[in-house]
């Protein structure tokens, strides 16, 4: 990596991405945040709705961002139960949790050289959960899109892994658009803190995570057993 390493952050403005950010910037890295409104102090921001932005739209807004990592943390939920799923529901979360994530890793990656690093924000829910069938659905593609691009991308130096985390105490956990399928906390007895997931992050971000990709990695306070 370079002497100040650079990563862009989408989501930076709320939960689990701006937790990442407000960690890699004491970790001494450069941020810029990707997000609608604007992310906290010291994170250079790039106003981008990742719902509707085309490659074009993305590739202008990094082209003149330095980057040795790429986080992918936004995201949506969206819940129902079969028989009652909505198709442009569906097609939200696909565009944000999977198609944005294609369009920011092929703009980063002509910056990524040996030691760059791919973290996408996934969800333990992958593995599938009752009332989140597109959700899972569009959580597992991303581990898909990061254990292909970890194969392509090995002989490079370059990493790509997924964090998955459980319930995490967000602005998402009281969404309204969670309806009839409220959170409930894991094991531990407590729902997963954005610093905890954040700091994992960091991990995968560094050198000593330099022999880890293609992993899908679940925070999620003993919830899958």
């Amino acid at each position: 990596m370079s002497q100040r390493p650079h990563a862009i952050v989408s989501g930076a403005s709320s939960g689990i991405g701006a937790a990442v950010a407000q960690r890699l910037l004491r970790d001494g890295w450069g941020v810029a945040g990707v997000s609608r409104s604007a992310p906290a102090k010291g994170i250079a921001h790039i106003p981008l709705d990742l719902a509707q932005a085309d490659g074009r739209e993305v590739r202008a807004a990094l082209a003149d961002v330095p980057g040795t990592a790429l986080v992918h943390a936004a995201g949506l939920l969206r819940v129902g139960a079969l028989g009652e799923l909505s198709a442009d529901a569906g097609a939200d979360m696909w565009r944000v949790h999977v198609e944005a994530a294609c369009l920011l890793a092929g703009a980063v990656l002509p910056k990524l050289g040996q030691g760059g690093r791919i973290v996408l924000v996934g969800s333990r829910v992958s593995a599938g959960q009752a009332g989140k069938s597109q959700y899972a659905a569009s959580k597992a593609a991303m581990v898909g899109l990061a254990r292909s691009w970890a194969a392509e991308l090995a002989p490079r130096g370059v990493t790509v892994n997924v964090v998955a985390p459980g319930a995490t105490e967000t602005p998402m956990l009281q969404d309204p658009a969670r309806g009839g399928v409220p959170p409930k906390p894991p094991p531990i007895g407590r729902f997963i803190q954005p610093e905890e997931v954040a700091a994992l992050v960091a991990f995968l971000l560094s050198p000593d995570a330099g022999a880890i990709t293609g992993q899908e990695i679940i925070v999620c306070g003993g919830a899958s057993l």
